[in-house]
Order: C-alpha cells, then structure tokens, then sequence
C-alpha cells in the first residue's frame, strides 16, 4: 500500500518546525480512503478518480484544512480484484481510520465492499453509475441511477430526433450492473409495447477480446428491416475492441448506433476513435459543456495534474460533488463523526459543473441532468440532448414488481433503505 499526502505548501512549511509525534499528527490530521483500482483491466477507468480525490484534497489543505486540521489521503489498490477491495476496504477503516472512503466503479466492487462499510459503521461515497435496486445506510452513491441515464437513453432513441429505433440489443459484461440494469430496460421496452422478439441480450466476460461471432449476431439482428440500436454496459478495456470489430464489419453509427453507459472521455483519450464516431454515451456530464463551473473544474485539474492530455470525465464529476457535499456535511456537524456526518448530508447542494444544482437526497442518491451525447473524431461528446431540469434518482426501479413497492428513506420515520411501509409508526 502506498500513502499520498496531499498537504497546502504553506500549512507542510509550518509543520515541518514543530516536533510533531505520530500521536499528535494523527490527531491533526483527517484521513479519507482512496478505494480504486490502478491496476488490471479496471485501470483504464479508475486512475483518474484516484488523481481527482487526490486534487481535492490538495485544494481543501491550500484553503486551511478540514476543520482546522490536515486532510490526508490513503491510497489503495485493489487491482480490479473484488474480494481484494473488501480486503482493502477493512484496512482503510479498520487500520487507517479513515473517516470516509471514495472509491469503487463496478457494482461487483461495491457490493463486495458494501458488507464491510455495514459492519464497521464507514462511509462510502460511490461515484460511478449503476443498476440501482440498492440503498445503504453506510453509502452515498453520486453516480446515476438507471432513471438517470438508461430510461433517458432508450427515450431519446425511440424518439424522432433519436432515430426511432424498434429493435434493442443490450450487450453487457456479465456481472450485476449491466444484468440488473438489462431487466429494467427490457421491463421497460415492453412497457412501452416492444416485442421480445425485438430485444437481444447478451453478455461477455471481463476483459472480452474476441468480439467477431458476437457482432455478426448484432449486424443480423439488425437487418430485419427495422431500425436498431444497442444499448451498452460493456465495462473497463473490453470496449476497444468491441467497437473496432463493429467497424470491422462494416456497422456505422448511423446504421446501428451504440449507446454506451460506461464510456466516456477517459476511456476515449487512449483510444483511436475513428472506429467510435457518430455512436453515443450517456452521462450527466460532458467535458465539453460550456459553463463556468466546468471551466473552472478544467482548469483546475490541468494545473494540478501538469498534463495537458488529461481530460475530465462524469464519474470525475461525482467525485467531486461526493467530496464536497462530504466536506460541507463535516463542517456543518463539526465533527466527522460517521452518524453525525450522515445527517449532516441530507440536502446537502453543490452546483453541477454543467449547470443547476446537484441536491442529496434522504434516499441516499443524488438529483441530476441527464446529457446525450455523440462521440467525436477527437474523443470528445458533443451533447445531442439533455434534460431541462435535474431529475431524482429512483433508489429502487418501478419497472421490477417486486422493486415498486419498496421505499428509501434514511429518515424519520421510514429509517430504512428496503421497505414498504415505515420502520416508525406516525
């Protein structure tokens, strides 16, 4: 394990002139967990969010600390293995005494690391877009839920301005995330009249590389005389030769689109992307969008990573909306105290770096935009669509029957993730 301690230049000169014991340091510090994988087939994704905490924690010590204290980051590396990240996790909170955790992309991550956060009472602010079906006590998830990003998706291409489309392929690597988020949009597609002989699904493993027999299936399924789409949670490096073997074949954006949910900037910025022009990602931020918050978070990653080529991304984004409705939440309790902070959350607000308001709400999820955009020659997105206003996320999905009917509420007096009826009675 590798420390980072990110320390203002001015506050690190002080310190260096006072004896400080390790006992006393430590109780002139606050610890926050870095929890993301830098290495194995999950890196391409996670690095970057890695360097984004880092940032803030640097920003934070520049402006005097947290509460009159140094904010240190600890940093993991879980190495794109599941079991390994509530390994790391239990160390963060267990031997580090972090007093939040910001980390996790798959859905297979957090739900190995979310047993660990429940048993030690920690906090862990989870940036990434998932499947729902999930509301934590010990979690904030600042990353969108399906109503946030796949509902909206397939909206905008069955509409006129999104093609139209009839027929849905929806390919995904086979874990929780694109499965859980596939029975929604399938629920959903046949709410809205599609015929299951018009919907096909498929899923591949990690780090899948051998993507011939898989878009032949796709180009034929497309060639029924309907107009068709696939709707994407393929994860991580498994993406890149996905969409070159979609050009391999001869499959354009303008014939069969893909809209993905797990591609964005970063992804993009290693890649040649001639093979990913014209298809489209869904996400509730852009690097591309022109706002002064989001000019002003550019500038201040450029001038903190020293890398002109390093983009921005949406989970970056709620990252940073993680982190500072987090440090907002300690200093209104003055404490950071686990339970303290927690209810210090509730409607917390931070401006979204592409316009409005980002709010937390009691469910333990954020309101948010929802941006359409399309892929560029120069890995950027350009929106084709958004949402007029923030939407809030649905905790659980009212498209799965048995989901309907639950409610969270980390409140009075439903106090529960899961429930159909409050914990208290009125």
């Amino acid at each position: 394990m590798k420390f980072v301690r990110a320390f203002g230049a001015g506050l690190l000169a002080a310190a260096s002139l006072l004896p400080f014991s390790s006992a006393q340091a430590a109780e002139d510090t606050i610890k926050v967990g870095v929890l993301h994988s830098l290495s194995g087939t999950m890196a391409i994704s996670e690095t970057t969010l890695k360097d984004t905490v880092l940032m803030m924690v640097d920003d934070i010590n520049k402006k005097g600390g947290l509460l009159g204290k140094k904010v240190e980051a600890v940093v993991v590396d879980p190495a794109s293995n599941w079991p390994l990240f509530a390994e790391k996790a239990r160390e963060l909170l267990e031997k580090e005494k972090v007093a939040a955790v910001f980390g996790c992309w798959t859905s297979v991550s957090r739900k190995s690391v979310l047993p660990v956060f429940e048993q030690l009472n920690g906090m862990l602010f989870y940036p990434v877009q998932y499947e729902g079906e999930e509301s934590s006590r010990n979690v904030f998830y600042t990353g969108a839920a399906p109503n946030q990003q796949a509902i909206p998706a397939v909206d905008y291409l069955m509409s006129k301005d999104g093609g139209e489309v009839k027929r849905w392929v929806l390919a995904g690597t086979d874990y929780v995330y694109p499965r859980t988020t596939n029975k929604i949009l399938e629920a959903y597609l046949k709410s809205k009249g599609v015929k299951a002989e018009d919907i096909m699904i498929n899923y591949t493993p990690f780090g899948h590389n051998d993507w011939q027999t898989i878009v032949a299936d796709i180009k034929k399924f497309g060639a029924a005389g309907k107009k068709t789409a696939v709707v994407s949670t393929i994860n991580g490096d498994a993406n890149v030769p996905f969409y070159k073997e979609l050009a391999n074949q001869g499959i354009k954006a303008d014939q069969i689109p893909v809209v993905a949910f797990s591609v964005g900037e970063e992804e993009l910025a290693g890649i040649d992307t001639k093979n990913l022009v014209g298809h489209l990602a869904a996400w509730n931020y852009f690097m591309s969008v022109k706002a002064p918050e989001n000019d002003a978070f550019i500038a201040q990653w450029k001038g903190f990573i020293k890398n002109p080529k390093r983009v921005t991304n949406d989970p970056m984004e709620a990252t940073y909306i993680g982190f500072k409705m987090w440090t907002q939440a300690v200093q209104q309790a003055g404490t950071t105290n686990v339970d303290a902070v927690r209810q210090a959350m509730y409607g917390q607000k931070v401006k979204n770096l592409t316009g409005g308001t980002a709010v937390m709400n009691t469910n333990h999820h954020l309101s948010k935009p929802v941006l359409i955009g399309e892929i560029q020659a120069n890995g950027q997105l350009q929106t084709v669509w958004k949402t007029k206003d923030v939407i809030k996320a649905d905790a659980w999905s009212p498209y799965i029957p048995e989901s309907a009917k639950l409610k969270a509420d980390w409140t009075f007096p439903w106090v529960c993730g899961n429930c159909a009826e409050p914990k208290f009675k009125m």
